[in-house]
């Protein structure tokens, strides 16, 4: 993973290089890891299986204050080889992902094995059945979790799941005032699928970012990842309240 000759401004250059949402790290998370003197790296975690490969790294710079910073790295990659390459050696097209939140990274990782992991619930046989199937799931109101609230920079992961919303009708300026006063949060995991749309396999992860603001005041906002996608392609959607992430999946799998 690491080349023991690269300086750590080399090493630090191709992680961000490298990954799809490095635009995501806040701005002060940026100009620290420019004071970078030394750095280590060691693997986290893994899954492997037929339809997935996983890993997560922890890289940790030294900086020149002395303080320690650390990055999640997330790898992942198909089980199919990369189209294209003409290689046929099983060779697997890798996807890069950084986060400086132990807690996002481990999101990011449920996201991807926890969506896979109900493919066995769901056949190519009959589709209408997996997709009413699916509408049923996601009706079922989610068994209620006591929530631990974590202050660690929440209104700057506010802002940062609005700023990766891709749909239209993602909440507006007033949401975005109103989280300025986000002091901590707590993220749930509340559906994941994985399901056949239009043929083709694309997977569903719904989940809450709830919010405790200054005022003892809390809100949420509601985030749909899929692949329902022309290309297949990741794309994330936030919505302000449960029953619209919920219709904008239903939708989803509707498309024709």
């Amino acid at each position: 993973m690491s080349d023991p000759y690269e300086t750590t401004e080399q090493h630090l250059e191709r992680l961000l290089r490298r990954a799809l949402n490095s635009f995501d790290l806040p701005d002060s998370t940026v100009e620290r890891l420019g004071t970078a003197l030394a750095h280590s790296s060691s693997l986290h975690s893994s899954h492997h299986s037929a339809v997935l490969h996983r890993e997560t790294y922890r890289h940790t710079y030294l900086l020149a204050d002395g303080s320690p910073l650390t990055l999640w790295e997330l790898v992942h990659s198909g089980g199919r080889d990369t189209a294209g390459t003409g290689a046929g050696d099983g060779s697997r097209h890798q996807q890069h992902e950084l986060y400086d939140d132990e807690g996002e990274a481990q999101v990011a990782a449920a996201r991807l094995t926890g969506g896979l992991s109900g493919l066995s619930a769901f056949s190519d046989e009959n589709p209408q059945a997996d997709l009413e199937l699916l509408t049923v799931l996601m009706s079922v109101p989610p068994t209620p979790l006591p929530r631990v609230y974590a202050p660690d920079n929440s209104a700057d992961h506010a802002r940062r799941v609005l700023r990766r919303a891709e749909n239209p009708d993602c909440p507006g300026e007033e949401t975005v005032r109103l989280l300025r006063a986000a002091f901590a949060h707590h993220i749930t995991q509340i559906f994941g699928r994985q399901c056949r749309v239009d043929g083709r396999e694309a997977g569903f992860t719904l989940y809450e970012h709830a919010f405790l603001l200054l005022d003892g005041s809390e809100t949420s906002l509601w985030e749909v990842e899929h692949t329902a996608t022309s290309d297949g392609r990741h794309m994330c959607e936030v919505y302000g309240n449960e029953q619209a992430a919920r219709e904008a999946m239903e939708s989803r799998t509707r498309i024709s």
